[in-house]
């Protein structure tokens, strides 16, 4: 049996959801013609049904490498590297499916730049956790330089000192200050904790294709608010009609909704992270 008889029934045993048969076969193709990336890609896709990353990440390399523009290496690779929480390189891999996608005018539907919005996310949601570890980490750190700087002090005022009324109130004075300090601080740091509470893009704010924050939104008649990129690219790639009530759509129908893009940029100049979410 040759190689594209193998993966023909690989194939047919994919669609059985026989993965580890499935998986056999693309083998076989593989060691018979090692340099069809889509091969690969259909083991990779097995795998990835099977939940083992690292093989998916593996035969997804190899296919890159016989072919650097295969887009279901590119995609199946970002949804392992997202699994094992590599979340910059999978963003990096996701978008370059995407694009790819685009120029080769294939359809993909929005399965693409749903794990890219996923990829992006968790990667905010990491990075999120780095600063507020960091930040709690400094108002620790503060906390107890304060709490040294007055124990310096005190010792400073009572060394060699009988311990007098005058003594006393030096003393209370440096901790009433130090105390002072210590408050101010923990206040200002639980306002940065109610700001960090907030640090979520409101779904209303973000393209219902992309769910990216949208740069120019339109409407649709059906009273639908895109991000105009996203609906555009649907138009042409998917089909001309409404994604979500699915009523027929061109391009010529589109209105820019100035009310919504007065919104976001209201909301990204108050929250400037939000650029980088």
């Amino acid at each position: 049996m040759g190689d594209r008889e193998l993966k023909d029934q690989g194939n047919k045993l994919f669609l059985s959801r026989r993965y580890e048969d499935a998986i056999s076969c693309y083998t076989k193709a593989i060691l018979k013609n090692g340099a069809v990336p889509l091969y690969y890609t259909n083991r990779a896709l097995c795998s990835l049904k099977l939940a083992r990353w690292d093989s998916v990440i593996q035969d997804c390399r190899s296919a890159l490498e016989l072919d650097s523009s295969w887009v279901k290496a590119h995609f199946f690779l970002g949804q392992a590297l997202m699994e094992t929480d590599n979340y910059e390189e999978a963003i990096k891999h996701l978008q370059r499916a995407r694009d790819l996608s685009i120029d080769q005018k294939l359809n993909f539907g929005d399965d693409i730049t749903c794990q890219l919005r996923q990829a992006k996310k968790h990667h905010f949601s990491k990075q999120e956790e780095k600063r507020i570890a960091q930040e709690i980490e400094l108002q620790m750190y503060i906390n107890r330089l304060i709490r040294e700087d007055r124990d310096r002090q005190i010792e400073r005022v009572s060394q060699g000192k009988d311990y007098t009324a005058q003594v006393e109130n030096e003393i209370s004075d440096i901790e009433v200050l130090a105390d002072r300090y210590l408050a101010e601080l923990n206040d200002m740091f639980a306002k940065v904790d109610e700001r960090r509470m907030k640090r979520e893009v409101p779904d209303y704010l973000c393209g219902k294709i992309s769910f990216e924050i949208m740069k120019d939104p339109v409407i649709t008649p059906s009273g639908i608010t895109y991000d105009r990129k996203d609906i555009e690219e649907h138009l042409q790639r998917v089909g001309h009609f409404d994604p979500v009530t699915r009523v027929k759509l061109t391009k010529d129908q589109l209105i820019p909704n100035f009310s919504m893009k007065e919104v976001v940029d209201a909301y990204l100049t108050e929250n400037e992270w939000a650029l980088h979410f």
